[in-house]
């Protein structure tokens, strides 16, 4: 009788391990993507640092407010000229950030054979930007033109466009 119940008693232990051993759940879950509106950079106005006098080198600073602060033997005139930071609408998702990159080298400006260069970029906002409510912020960068010799010749300098980058954080 004990072999009897220490069999059953074996045998209930080993279909209860059994059991356990081979229990097992189940779920499901969902994948979900949420595609948002691409952010755009749109050239609203060119960079112009207006009319300037020079009697020996210096610089402008252009804030992107479109400030303008001379240096050294440089002056600014009460004809001013066009005068202006470069602007840029930046479109995208509302509310989202993003991060702004400015141009790592600086760009020459000719006119003729003389050279002026344009370096040392800022923005506003900087470094990154919000989008507002409707997905819409204005980006306004400035430089500085460095003017090396304070002999060059009077006339437009013109140039290679420059490159600002914008991209969703």
């Amino acid at each position: 009788m004990k072999i009897l119940v220490r069999s059953l008693l074996a045998a209930i232990i080993l279909i209860a391990f059994s059991l356990n051993a081979h229990a097992q759940a189940s779920e499901t879950a969902t994948a979900t993507a949420t595609i948002v509106e691409p952010i755009t950079l749109t050239n609203v106005t060119d960079m112009n640092f207006g009319n300037i006098a020079v009697s020996a080198a210096g610089d402008v600073i252009l804030s992107p407010a479109g400030v303008r602060t001379p240096s050294g033997g440089i002056t600014l005139p009460s004809v001013t000229g066009t005068v202006s930071a470069a602007t840029f609408d930046v479109d995208g998702e509302a509310n989202f950030t993003y991060s702004i990159t400015l141009p790592a080298a600086a760009i020459t400006i000719t006119n003729g054979t003389d050279n002026l260069t344009v370096d040392t970029w800022t923005s506003n906002p900087t470094p990154t930007g919000t989008l507002d409510g409707t997905g819409y912020q204005l980006l306004q960068v400035g430089a500085t033109l460095d003017i090396p010799l304070g002999t060059e010749s009077a006339g437009t300098y013109t140039g290679p466009s420059f490159t600002v980058t914008v991209n969703y954080n």
